[in-house]
C-alpha cells in the first residue's frame, strides 16, 4: 500500500474556478439577459474541473466504475438531479446526488463544502483531492441553486454571491489520545508536501508498553489529501530503520530512495488503509498482540496538486483489552502479486492464487489497487468451497473492509484467489509499482 491515486481522481471532483467578470455579463437564453444559474455551474465549474479525462468525462474513465457519474455538458444535469450515488453513507441516509430544494440531502453540496460540520455521515473526502477547494462564494452559489429547486433554466441565484473568492478551509483537529488505561497514541508529526508533488514518508516508533498488550481497536485521523495511512510491523527485528526519523520513499529528484525501499521489504501489515479517518474494531475475543516496546513503522502518502505547500500529519490510537478477554490472537494477511502488466489501452483481468501452509480461520478481508482498478474479487481457493466469491469491491479509494460474521475456515494448502480487473486508459504498459501512476494487487486481512 505504498502509493496513491492521482490527485484528480475522485468520487466527486469540484475544483476552484474563479469566474471571470465577462462570465457574469454573458447573455443567457432565458430572456432576462442573465446567464442561467445551471449554465454557470456547468460551464465554469463542472466542465473545466470535473469533466476531465480520467475523472467524470465518460463511461470509459478509469474511475467510472467507482462513481458511475459523467459530468460533461448535455448529460451532467440529468445525471445529478434526483439520482442516487454510489456512496454507501449517502444511500443509507437518503442523500441523492442533487435533491432539489434540499441542499443537506444533496451529495454535491456535501462533497464540495470542506466544512464537514454540516454532516455526520462519511461521505468521503472533500473534492478535489489534492487540489484547491471551492471558494465560499461558489459553495454558496451551488447551495442556493439547490434551495431554489435546482432548475435547469433561469437565473435564480444572485451572481454577486460569487464575489466571495475566499477558498474554503477548515482547521485540522488533532486526534485526542486515549486514556492511559485504555491504550496509547502514535503519530507522524507535521511535514511539508511541496507544490505539484507526491510525498510518501515512514517513521519508526516504539510502543510505550512495558509488557505485552492486546489491541482490539484502532482509530486513525489524517490531514486532507492523505490517501493512505498504514501501520506496519517488522518481520526481522534485527533490521530496523533508525527510530523517530522521518524517511522519504522518493529522493528530491523523484528517484526511489533505495534505503527506504529496502526497509519496506521487511514490513508486516498490521492495520490501516486508504481511509485515513477510520476506526477498525476486531471481533469480540480477537486481538492483535504487541510485545513490550514493539517497533512499528507508520506510513503516510500525500499528494499536492496545488501551487502552495500542504502539510501532512497523521494519528493512530491503539486501544487495548485485558489478556483474559482474548481467546484468539490475530495474524495479518498480506497476499500480493508483484509480477503483472496491463497493456496500454486495454482491459485485463489478472487471477492469482495464494495458499496457507496450515489450517487457518480468516475473519477480515480488504483489498488494495489503484485508479485503473475496476473490480477486485476474492474467492476461496481449494476445498469444498473452491471458487466461492467472498469479497467484491469496485471502489479503489474506499475499499470494502469485511469482518465476517461467519469466519472462513481453510485447511492446509487451501487459500484465497484474487481476481482483479484493470482498465488501462493510458498509452503505456502499467505494471506493479509504488507511485500513483503504477498499479497494485494486494489482499490485506486478518486470520487466526
Amino acid at each position: 500500500m505504498k502509493c496513491i491515486a492521482a490527485a484528480v481522481i475522485c468520487t466527486f471532483i469540484i475544483s476552484t474556478v474563479v469566474l471571470m467578470p465577462g462570465c457574469k455579463k454573458n447573455p443567457g437564453t432565458n430572456g432576462t439577459g442573465k446567464k442561467d444559474t445551471w449554465a454557470i455551474i456547468q460551464d465554469n465549474i463542472l466542465t473545466p474541473s470535473c469533466a476531465l479525462s480520467g475523472c467524470h468525462s465518460s463511461n470509459t474513465d478509469a474511475t467510472y466504475s467507482q462513481h458511475n457519474l459523467v459530468l460533461t455538458a448535455g448529460v451532467a444535469y440529468d445525471n445529478l438531479i434526483n439520482k442516487p450515488s454510489k456512496n454507501a453513507a449517502a444511500n443509507a441516509g437518503g442523500v441523492l446526488r442533487v435533491k432539489p430544494g434540499d441542499y443537506l440531502g444533496s451529495l454535491l453540496y456535501h462533497k464540495t463544502d470542506c466544512q464537514s460540520t454540516h454532516h455526520t455521515a462519511n461521505y468521503g473526502a472533500t473534492m478535489p483531492i489534492g487540489g484547491q477547494y471551492l471558494t465560499f462564494g461558489q459553495i454558496e452559489f451551488i447551495k442556493q441553486w439547490i434551495i431554489k429547486g435546482a432548475p435547469k433554466t433561469g437565473s435564480v441565484v444572485d451572481e454577486t454571491t460569487l464575489d466571495n473568492t475566499t477558498v474554503c478551509s477548515e482547521p485540522f483537529v488533532p486526534l485526542d489520545p486515549p486514556a492511559a488505561a485504555e491504550g496509547f497514541q502514535l503519530k507522524i508529526d507535521p511535514f511539508v508536501v511541496s507544490p505539484n508533488t507526491e510525498r510518501e514518508v515512514f517513521i519508526s516508533r516504539s510502543t510505550p508498553n512495558t509488557a505485552a498488550v492486546y489491541i482490539n481497536k484502532y482509530t486513525m485521523r489524517g490531514r486532507p489529501n492523505s490517501h493512505h495511512f498504514v501501520l506496519y510491523g517488522f518481520q526481522n527485528t534485527a533490521l530496523l530503520p533508525p527510530a523517530n526519523t522521518l524517511r522519504d520513499l522518493y529522493n528530491a529528484d523523484g528517484s526511489i530512495n533505495v534505503t527506504t525501499f529496502s526497509q519496506m521489504q521487511n514490513h508486516l501489515f498490521l492495520g490501516g488503509g486508504t481511509d485515513v479517518n477510520a476506526t477498525y474494531s476486531f471481533p469480540a475475543g480477537i486481538a492483535l498482540k504487541l510485545p513490550a516496546g514493539t517497533a512499528l513503522d507508520l506510513n503516510a502518502h500525500y499528494f499536492n496538486k496545488q501551487s502552495n505547500n500542504l502539510v501532512g500529519e497523521n494519528f493512530i490510537n491503539l486501544y487495548t483489552v485485558p489478556q483474559a478477554a482474548v481467546t484468539k490472537e490475530a495474524q495479518s494477511i498480506n497476499f500480493a502479486n508483484y509480477n503483472f502488466s496491463i497493456p496500454a489501452n486495454q482491459t485485463k483481468t489478472i487471477t492469482t492464487n495464494f495458499t496457507f501452509p496450515a489450517a487457518t480461520t480468516v475473519f477480515m478481508l480488504t483489498s488494495h489497487f489503484h485508479k485503473l482498478g475496476q473490480r477486485f474479487i476474492i474467492k476461496i481457493f481449494g476445498g469444498p468451497r473452491n471458487g466461492e466469491v467472498v469479497y467484491d469491491n469496485t471502489d479503489w479509494q474506499h475499499p470494502l473492509v469485511i469482518n465476517y460474521a461467519v469466519p472462513i475456515q481453510l485447511n492446509a494448502g487451501e487459500g484465497l484467489t484474487s481476481v482483479v480487473t484493470y482498465n488501462n486508459t493510458t498509452n503505456k504498459t502499467v505494471t506493479f509499482g509504488l507511485t500513483s501512476e503504477d498499479e497494485m494487487n494486494i489482499i490485506f486481512g486478518y486470520y487466526y
